[in-house]
């Protein structure tokens, strides 16, 4: 694809000062995770009214099965647009993934009957993980380095900003005073779209990454790219520092990898990063969806409150798992990340099993369960965000959308066994008995506190470095070789 090229592109990129234009950025492409915390817990609140006769007259089954093709489709989406993304760019995939969320969901709003609502349910789910792809990998590769780390906890955080506007619409929208039943959830459909097209024109201005320009041969568009950014910094008001000479990179442009170097790079040359990133991702996502999933359950078998009155105790859940990621992320920039990944994953498992104990021993309300599992997961949330921050920073970039997708992909899969096992444990209805969920809560709580001690074994001091020093691109390891 060309000779051996000398750039100052990622330089240039990690030196400028946060402006108007990493702002544009960070909201343009961080709309995905809100749009996706708003579907869950819509879907979720809907699903009880997709069974009244005047709706879609659905069973249980076919409720769950709906969320389930979802969640599919994320999986199916993130693995697909995640290769697309490597290979053709970030811009096209973040545009060609958000215009398939939007038409998807769209067009689901107004579904007939079930087949209807499952075939454009996976699509709109495949739009969403081919977003967190392609996003994660365009919003590392254009932060600079100092940023990183606050900014990808942010930018994850936001899912829990989706699931309150989710959680507040459907308290309005759901409600047969209001609106007739069954236009109610056909409209609360229809928010996620209507978001999406507000940014829309945002997000059609942003620029191809530079970074991935110039890996694929196209020095000059990344150049052109590049000057845009520093034009836009620099109309701002802030002053452009110096690049220094002795940071440019010198690569042999490698384009899109084969599966077989994917392999090679991921398990032989990374086998502890590899190893790193699937431990926190799974402790995670298997914490997340044992919870989240089985939230209103145990409220209501356990505490008696009425999934009405649910919505309450899940606004403030939502409020503590959004307020995490904001007030740890510049910690990650500044302590480090070995430093908080381990200490947000200790400290999410050791209060969740205080919490288990407390909830055993019978000495816990409805209200303060709900305020320590605030606490928990105020922790816990930035532990989960840092798992999506460890996957971007430490792979190749012509490899990062496609790992990304993988280990996301990995988690889910685990991530689902909770729901159903912590279903399980919660038991019948006529007689809870909270100590088969007390040993479920330690397992999740021994988990995390798993996933903290391999973060600090095998974590990488990545905060303020570039993702070029933290994992060579292929492009830069083809350029050694031809040097050699």
């Amino acid at each position: 694809m060309g000779g051996v090229v000398r750039s100052l592109i990622p330089a240039r990129l990690d030196r400028l000062p946060w402006s108007g234009f990493h702002t544009k950025l960070v909201v343009a492409l961080g709309v995905a995770w809100v749009l996706d915390g708003m579907e869950i817990t819509i879907a979720s609140a809907v699903g009880s009214v997709l069974r009244e006769r005047e709706t879609l007259g659905l069973t249980t089954v076919e409720v769950g099965l709906t969320a389930s093709v979802y969640l599919a489709g994320e999986v199916a989406g993130a693995l697909v647009f995640g290769r697309l993304s490597d290979r053709f760019g970030r811009r096209r995939l973040f545009i060609l993934t958000l215009a398939l969320y939007l038409v998807a969901n769209g067009i689901t709003a107004f579904s007939p009957n079930l087949a209807f609502l499952l075939v454009f349910r996976f699509f709109a789910g495949a739009g969403i993980g081919g977003e967190y792809a392609a996003v994660h990998s365009a919003i590392d590769e254009l932060i600079p380095s100092r940023y990183r780390g606050r900014v990808d906890l942010a930018v994850s955080g936001t899912y829990w900003l989706g699931a309150i506007i989710g959680t507040a619409s459907t308290y309005v929208l759901l409600d047969p005073d209001l609106l007739p039943v069954d236009l109610g959830w056909r409209v609360g459909l229809l928010i996620g779209p209507l978001i999406g097209l507000l940014i829309w024109r945002l997000r059609r201005h942003l620029p191809e990454s530079p970074r991935w320009l110039v890996t694929h041969g196209r020095q000059e568009p990344a150049e052109r790219a590049t000057a845009e950014i520093e034009a836009s910094v620099a109309r701002s008001g802030r002053a452009l520092p110096r690049v220094e000479e002795c940071k440019a990179i010198e690569l042999r442009p490698h384009g899109a990898p084969t599966y077989r170097e994917l392999a090679r790079v991921v398990l032989r040359e990374y086998p502890s990063r590899t190893f790193l990133g699937v431990t926190l991702m799974i402790s995670q996502s298997f914490l997340y969806n044992s919870i989240f999933f089985t939230y209103v359950l145990v409220l209501n078998v356990f505490y008696g409150v009425s999934p009405q009155d649910a919505s309450k105790y899940l606004l403030v859940f939502a409020v503590g798992n959004l307020a995490g990621p904001f007030l740890l992320g510049p910690l990650f920039d500044t302590l480090g990340r070995r430093v908080m990944i381990s200490g947000t994953y200790f400290a999410a498992g050791a209060l969740l099993a205080v919490t288990a104990w407390l909830f055993r021993g019978g000495a816990l309300t409805a209200t303060t369960q709900t305020m320590l599992w605030m606490l928990v997961f105020f922790f816990a949330s930035a532990a989960a965000s840092s798992g999506y921050l460890t996957v971007s920073e430490l792979f190749p970039l012509e490899i990062r959308a496609l790992a990304i997708a993988l280990f996301f992909s990995v988690a889910q899969g685990f991530g689902a066994l909770g729901p159903v096992v912590f279903g399980a444990l919660i038991g019948d209805r006529s007689s809870p008995d909270p100590a088969g969920l007390f040993y479920g809560y330690l397992f999740a709580a021994g988990l995390m506190a798993f996933a903290g001690a391999v973060a600090l074994r095998f974590a990488v001091d990545a905060e303020r470095r570039s993702l070029e020093d933290l994992a060579p691109s292929l492009s830069m390891a083809a350029s050694r070789r031809t040097s050699g």
